[in-house]
């Protein structure tokens, strides 16, 4: 899929927008390495601190249907400058996605492209598969004895 083509995604994901607070639409749509495109809006809450930004609506979405793999992702939002991820949204997608390029695209859906590496340098991570390997290694020493 052309990257014009899923900053038009978002900008449609953004119609679903539910923003009684700011009335800052934003969309955004993710593009799976199978193919499957997810799309999220950003939702706004009372309690603001629950709202929830349109990149991670479509990435939760996917990870709830099983999808581990992903190729990029574009955020869409009606503003003159590009969009970008909030940091707590950077963090998401590295961790499910570390090498996923980023579209950010403004109303006019010009947009530049970064990956999530430029995005979030020396990001939080752990070795997911290193936590479960020690487990197993330690079963294995404690049945050997």
């Amino acid at each position: 899929m052309k990257d014009i083509d899923l900053v038009k995604s978002a900008k449609s994901a953004s119609e679903n927008a539910i923003v009684p607070f700011s009335g800052f639409h934003v969309g955004a749509a993710l593009l799976a390495s199978d193919g499957r495109l997810f799309l999220g809006c950003n939702i706004e809450n009372y309690s603001l601190s629950m709202s929830i930004c349109a990149e991670h609506v479509a990435l939760v979405n996917a990870l709830s249907c099983g999808v581990r793999e992903f190729e990029k992702i574009a955020v869409w939002a009606d503003c003159e400058s590009y969009v970008t991820p909030c940091g707590r949204c950077r963090q998401l997608i590295f961790e499910f996605a570390p090498d996923t390029d980023v579209i950010m695209a403004n109303r006019e859906c010009e947009f530049i492209v970064r990956s999530i590496r430029e995005l979030l340098p020396m990001a939080f991570h752990h070795n997911r598969g290193e936590k479960g390997k020690r487990k197993k290694e330690k079963g294995k020493e404690e049945r050997a004895r």
